[in-house]
């Protein structure tokens, strides 16, 4: 049997964080097993369905790298095929019409909260002929569920789950306009997609009783199911805003790194051991359901932002220069030229040991890219204040008069100075650092001062030594 699993969210709003969680385990698991991952977009509810929602969820998909197989389904467009399933059920008696009408209904429910019995409908049409109906009044077709007993379902994550018949009532399968319920329009594409395994939150679990009841009878053998718990944040509460529950696109925007997101969420109820970073081929090679834990996994923020900049440690140079020169020029105004790209490609191994996201790291790096003069920081501008100004004036000349350019030789001269000086070694780093970056803090001064070049660097200095 070829594995085929599916994601398949509503067009309503963002990609969430849970689902791409979601996308992740199914996306895993058909690596795993060799088998195919299925990509559909639920919009069957066309009020609060919108293509631009559509695009988020492509785009967030991809910037994931979490490529599907074959073209997007999308439900709506299968509207014949749910309605000839539910045609087919009402034919072999396994459906039927109901003329109840909602106000009907309501008095129905009104009954049935005042006498504290559950709230679901009564089958007051199940066994009633058509012909009794008012003329003129418009039915919907509900499913005729099994009344005794029970299902089971054996969940691949929560095991053995059982509900008695008696807690779920006819559900409808087609409105009175024809058109068909979400519950229907899942089981049908499922079926008509050859979806073998079904990965999702567990908050879908009731779902799937009655998922499960209506694809046997419409002849088919149910998928296997997997209910993977739901995400919370760090206080156990239910994941929201204020923990982070986010786009996908915020969390791109914020300058996280797909591979980083992609190995956070796979810890989040799954784990391999101890093993805490965990590579592509690695999770597609040990991703498995039974390692999945029924517990909610809480989101972390802190544990998030630490991984990327592990991330961001061991991507390559030139990708990081490509993923900061935009953040730079948004923020800055700043054209990367030719120039300041050089500048940003050799001093990343440097710039990038620091930086947990990308965000950071473009704030950290756009000192190379800088026009002069720079503008300081308040803590440049005491450290020019306190003696250092005078210093780089005193030590131009020597600068000028450097052969050699390198990291290297220009350590070697300031150790040299410093000891000439009887001061600390940062107290010569520090005032040639505020003057190339306008900072306290950058990478290496003389690795800047190499990365920047002589002329530069005393252009730089010369500037701040008189003004």
């Amino acid at each position: 049997m070829t594995v085929v699993t599916r994601f398949a969210p509503s067009p309503t709003g963002y990609l969430h964080i849970g689902g791409a969680r979601t996308a992740l385990f199914n996306y895993l698991y058909a690596k795993h097993t060799g088998g195919k991952f299925l990509l559909r977009i639920e919009d069957t509810d066309r009020a609060r369905s919108a293509q631009e929602a559509i695009d988020t969820i492509f785009a967030g998909l991809n910037w994931m790298g979490l490529n599907w197989d074959g073209e997007p389904v999308l439900q709506f467009s299968r509207a014949a095929s749910h309605r000839a399933a539910a045609e087919r059920l009402l034919a072999q008696g396994k459906a039927y019409k109901c003329f109840a009408t909602p106000e009907e209904l309501t008095a129905m429910r009104e009954e049935q909260k005042a006498k504290s019995l559950p709230l679901r409908y009564d089958g007051r049409w199940r066994d009633r002929d058509p012909a009794e109906a008012p003329a003129g009044a418009k039915a919907v077709i509900r499913f005729k569920a099994p009344q005794d007993g029970s299902t089971t379902i054996a969940d691949l994550v929560q095991g053995d789950v059982t509900v008695a018949h008696q807690q779920l009532d006819d559900m409808i399968l087609l409105r009175s306009d024809g058109s068909p319920t979400y519950m229907l329009s899942v089981v049908v594409d499922d079926i008509d997609m050859g979806i073998t395994h079904i990965i999702r939150g567990d908050d879908h679990l009731t779902n799937a009783f009655r998922q499960y009841q209506l694809i046997d009878a419409l002849g088919h053998k149910p998928p296997a199911y997997a209910h993977i718990p739901l995400i919370h944040g760090p206080d156990g509460a239910k994941l929201s805003k204020r923990h982070g529950a986010l786009g996908v696109e915020a969390y791109r925007d914020m300058g996280f790194l797909p591979e980083a997101i992609r190995n956070y969420l796979l810890r989040l109820s799954w784990g391999h051991g101890d093993d805490e970073i965990i590579s592509d081929s690695q999770a597609i090679e040990w991703f498995d359901i039974p390692n999945i834990g029924r517990a909610a996994a809480r989101f972390d923020m802190a544990k998030l932002t630490n991984l990327n900049g592990h991330y961001i440690r061991e991507a390559k140079d030139e990708r990081l220069v490509n993923l900061v020169a935009p953040l730079i020029t948004a923020k800055t105004g700043l054209e990367i030229d030719a120039i300041a790209k050089q500048r940003l490609t050799l001093g990343m191994a440097g710039l990038k040991q620091r930086a947990k996201t990308l965000a950071e790291l473009a704030d950290s790096a756009a000192f190379y890219a800088r026009k002069r003069p720079l503008t300081l920081d308040d803590k440049a501008r005491c450290v020019l204040a306190d003696g250092g100004k005078a210093f780089l004036a005193e030590v131009f000349t020597q600068f000028e008069a450097q052969g050699k350019w390198t990291a290297l030789e220009l350590e070697a001269w300031a150790r040299t100075t410093a000891e000439a000086k009887g001061i600390k070694l940062g107290q010569v780093a520090q005032p040639i650092r505020v003057a190339l970056s306008g900072s306290t803090v950058s990478p290496p001064v003389f690795e800047v001062m190499e990365i920047l070049g002589k002329e530069e660097t005393l252009a730089r200095i010369k500037e701040v030594a008189t003004a």
